[in-house]
């Protein structure tokens, strides 16, 4: 699949943002210390046991101002700023120019272009007992009696005018498109509020807001493979501690973007009919800076 180029762009049109389609949002345990390279010092990860809360949200689009287009956002955790927590987004990756640039420029995300080739297969599920039955039943939404549908994406990342594949995303059903049988699971509303910035591009600190409304249902989590060689985490020169956001180099970036993908998974939700409103970022005073103002003044 080639990287789509918009011409109509509509983004100008937003804030917010509308976008329609459908989507799986999972859930990983990301290791404190992998997420942890991704977090500006100014925010404190939320973590615990050594873990934090990551995974990524693959979605179909098809409706933006960007028109039809596929992106795989990569969370590397959740991270505090009293009063709120919002997730982190170590690497974005979309299968549009006008969506990258509209990431980069406007939202602080680190977004980058890349491929997503799909392939939808069949597969005959076996016979099993009462338990496994009715869990299948929850899950799978039995959308075809005894046969499944399965996906298969493989990511690659554009690099200049070659791509590395970055990783393969082995679905259990196809989250590419919404089955009739999907109307029947419950409508919910709810915000994801993230976190952004400190890029090349925008290196202040934002949040901005992302309300969705769809039809959920938990399905089995998507495996996901890769080829490139997880590392184990760079550590900084002097005290011994982890490598922050700042000296994170791009290579460090994407192999440690692998390893949150690469992580234990503990619930995968998929999105059906869903519509999305993305909100304009603002720009974030961490609580540590607040503090200092407060007692600058009361000085």
């Amino acid at each position: 699949m080639e990287v789509k180029e918009e011409t109509s762009s509509k983004y100008h049109i937003g804030p917010p943002w509308f976008f329609r389609g459908s989507a799986l949002y999972q859930l990983h345990l990301v290791k404190a210390e992998t997420a942890r390279a991704f977090i500006p010092k100014e925010f404190r990860l939320v973590e615990a046991f050594g873990y934090t809360l990551g995974g990524f949200f693959l979605a179909h689009y098809e409706d933006s101002p960007a028109g039809k287009f596929d992106e795989l956002v990569v969370i590397a955790g959740i991270v505090w700023n009293p009063p709120t927590s919002c997730a982190w987004a170590a690497r974005v990756l979309v299968n549009s120019d006008e969506a990258c640039h509209h990431g980069r420029k406007e939202i602080g995300l680190p977004s980058h272009t890349a491929t997503f080739s799909k392939k939808i297969l069949a597969a005959t599920e076996k016979s099993s007992n009462k338990s496994q039955s009715f869990f299948n039943g929850i899950a799978m939404n039995s959308n075809f009696g005894n046969q499944m549908e399965h996906g298969e994406i493989e990511v690659s990342e554009a690099k200049k005018s070659s791509e590395m594949p970055l990783c393969n995303i082995s679905l259990p059903f196809s989250v590419l498109k919404s089955e009739n049988s999907d109307k029947g699971m419950p409508k919910i509303r709810m915000s994801l509020p993230s976190f952004s910035g400190r890029t090349e591009d925008y290196p202040h600190l934002l949040k901005y807001s992302c309300d969705i409304e769809c039809r959920v249902s938990a399905v089995k989590p998507a495996k996901v493979y890769s080829s490139i060689v997880e590392k184990e985490p760079q550590k900084s020169s002097g005290n011994g501690a982890y490598v922050n956001s700042d000296q994170l180099s791009e290579e460090e970036a994407q192999t440690r973007s692998i390893s949150v993908l690469l992580s234990k998974p503990i619930l995968a939700l998929k999105f059906s009919f869903l519509k999305m409103w993305v909100g304009a970022p603002k720009i974030v005073v961490p609580m540590s800076r607040k503090n200092e103002v407060s007692r600058f003044w009361r000085t």
